[in-house]
């Protein structure tokens, strides 16, 4: 095979390996979660990322918030380091097979850091979502307050941060059009923000369908910026978040079999904040700058739950009906899949737009 094939190989192989996989497991996963209920036992509406409540949420939402299980993102990074230890197994077991060996990608230069930031995420989630079941089942606030939460997430930003500096030597922010900027040490700071604000955007998991269609695009697009760079094995680790997402999707589209709740949408935002960085002056591109362009959903999540905080706050009333902002077009009196579909289309084209700046500037 040229090399081209392989490569072309080495990306997608895992992907559909890792749908295959999440698709396998999850009716396994399903059962376990509907045997022992793991869904709130209390409604409990949510309009921001501290989990404030709303009416109109609550009245959009109840009946569901109590029957449908939480913990589905499980299928999302289970099926995804499954995939990445069987590619990996295979090649040290089969060392001799140059085929086998050259499609793990599992590496220490690309791949390491966001498989990390994914399994640190996913505890971290799993125990937030634990707490939370339990918390409902008690009458009491479960999960772990927004504090814990951004403190944890901010740990691992700072020591990603602090790798980037003094390992991997980065101290420059690609910009498209003009170059690497020289930033030092100011690389670590960046890395903390952009890290919590990738994470804030975890909040549009919101809708049947909406986040696992949403994340897969974006990871879809930082595939697609890795190959052209020739980052490969992140490429390869890109399309295996897809495939992983896919399989999650396939049982999240209306009427959802689960939601992914934070053990999915705080591992999968690690990781994207790790593929961002390093698809950044490390690859030679501009991962950064691109990030709100390609994510641009999850920007505007974020950005509703902060203005509608500020105006509350300033002005003492609301700009959006409930916070965020796909609810809002739901109370409204859009159908729920009206608003994820409509998501889906501008997050497809927004990455676009985000890739061909990357690519081309």
């Amino acid at each position: 095979m040229t090399s081209n094939i392989l490569n072309l190989l080495k990306i997608f192989l895992p992907a559909v390996v890792a749908f295959i996989i999440g698709i396998a497991i999850t009716p396994f996963w399903t059962n376990f979660l509907y045997k022992n209920e793991m869904w709130k036992k209390k409604a409990k509406s949510v309009s921001s990322l501290d989990g404030g409540a709303t009416p109109i949420f609550n009245s959009l939402h109840k009946d569901r918030e109590t029957s449908v299980p939480r913990l589905g993102g499980v299928i999302i990074w289970a099926s995804a380091f499954i995939t990445m230890a069987i590619f990996w197994l295979l090649a040290k077991t089969f060392s001799a097979s140059p085929l086998l060996v050259k499609i793990d990608f599992l590496s220490r230069d690309q791949t390491w850091i966001p498989l990390f930031a994914l399994l640190f995420g996913a505890l971290i989630g799993l125990i937030d979502d634990l707490m939370d079941i339990r918390g409902s089942l008690d009458c009491k606030a479960g999960g772990l307050s927004l504090r814990k939460r951004l403190f944890w997430v901010g740990l691992i930003a700072l020591a990603a941060g602090l790798w980037f500096y003094f390992k991997l030597e980065v101290t420059n922010l690609g910009i498209p059009f003009y170059g690497d900027l020289y930033i030092g040490w100011l690389i670590i700071p960046l890395f903390i923000l952009v890290t919590l604000g990738i994470y804030s955007g975890g909040v549009i998991d919101g809708l049947d369908g909406l986040a696992g269609g949403i994340f897969s695009i974006i990871f879809s697009a930082y595939g697609l910026i890795a190959f052209f760079q020739h980052q490969i094995n992140l490429a390869a680790f890109c399309t295996v978040i897809v495939g992983a997402l896919l399989a999650f999707l396939w049982f999240n589209i209306p009427p959802a079999r689960f939601y992914m709740t934070e053990t999915g949408s705080m591992a999968i935002t690690l990781a994207l904040a790790m593929v961002a960085f390093l698809t950044d002056a490390t690859g030679g591109g501009s991962g950064i700058v691109v990030l709100p362009i390609i994510a641009f959903p999850l920007v505007a999540t974020t950005a509703s739950n902060i203005i509608q905080g500020l105006s509350k706050k300033i002005r003492g009333r609301k700009i959006f009906l409930v916070a965020p902002l796909h609810h809002h077009f739901e109370a409204l009196g859009w159908p729920a899949y009206k608003v994820t579909m409509r998501y889906w289309i501008i997050g497809v084209i927004s990455a676009l737009v985000g890739v061909i700046i990357a690519l081309v500037g």
